[in-house]
């Protein structure tokens, strides 16, 4: 536990302490889940990705909106942040039709109340990036919820700010990426308020966790794709004929070595900084 912090709630990746009335420590740990099961076996450096990758948009975000950053550690995962009174939805934005908003186009040729175009394909880019808010589950996945249904969560006035903001990140996340050979096909965010009422950017930003990251040059719409994230992972559990309940299954070392890899990998390609550069100076994706 860190020195003179209270441990007050673990979540599937993180751990959260409280330093004092105004300031919590966001520690992120190596563990991994899938099928919404937090897995025996760790990643190693996964937290780091994590932190490093979002101290990075964080650092290239605050035009956009404030983020609730004080610093990061030396140890490359754990984060000083603003206390914040979270809303209770998650603001995601999709620029492709992909995993649940796929499957509620399947069924309905909607998504988050979005009427969408007729024909779309697996993974295939939308006319524009939408807004589709989530609810926050305590167990199980998030639902995916209409623009009034979040309102009356929010309020209508905040939530198109909100809005405004998501696309907005989005729009920046996906810029910069695609500069770089790599498609930012989705991604979720979580804001809250500040004392004063202000919304700030919270928890993480544009990571393997919370976005799909796509290799370019194997985008290929009509089926699922390649990603830099859990893939490894999935598909090894799947091949288990695993339940997809607790416990889960150990993971084989090629499996953690291949997922570690595609996540370093991420951090390369979109911070553009070494990732043991990083490991000895967590303070280098804050500047620029």
């Amino acid at each position: 536990m860190p020195e003179a912090a209270t441990h007050v709630a673990s979540g599937k990746v993180r751990e959260i302490y409280e330093l004092d009335s105004e300031r919590l420590l966001l520690v992120a740990s190596d563990r991994i889940s899938t099928f919404d099961v937090v897995l025996p076996t760790e990643i190693p450096d996964k937290g780091r990705v994590l932190t490093g990758l979002s101290a990075f948009w964080f650092a290239r975000t605050r035009d956009i909106v404030p983020n609730h950053v004080l610093a990061v550690r030396d140890d490359g995962r754990s984060t000083e942040v603003q206390r914040l009174r979270m809303l209770p939805i998650e603001c995601v934005v999709r620029g492709y039709i992909t995993g649940s908003g796929w499957k509620d186009y399947q069924a309905t040729g909607t998504t988050s109340g979005h009427t969408l175009p007729t024909g779309l394909r697996e993974s295939d880019r939308l006319p524009e990036p939408i807004f589709t808010p989530a609810t926050k589950a305590q167990t199980g996945h998030d639902e995916n919820i209409g623009r009034d249904e979040a309102a009356a969560l929010v309020g209508k006035e905040l939530l198109a700010e909100v809005e405004r903001i998501a696309l907005e990140l989005y729009g920046f996340g996906a810029e910069h990426a695609a500069a770089r050979g790599i498609i930012l096909a989705d991604t979720k965010f979580e804001l809250g308020l500040d004392e004063g009422g202000r919304l700030v950017l919270g928890d993480e930003a544009l990571t393997p966790d919370s976005s799909r990251f796509w290799p370019a040059d194997e985008y290929e719409p009509g089926r699922s794709q390649p990603s830099f994230d859990k893939q490894y992972v999935r598909d090894y559990c799947e091949s288990l004929g695993w339940d997809k309940t607790a416990p889960g299954p150990e993971l084989p070392e090629e499996v953690v070595a291949g997922t570690r890899a595609r996540y370093v990998e991420a951090f390369e390609r979109l911070t553009e900084i070494p990732f043991d550069d990083y490991l000895a100076d967590p303070r280098v994706v804050s500047a620029g």
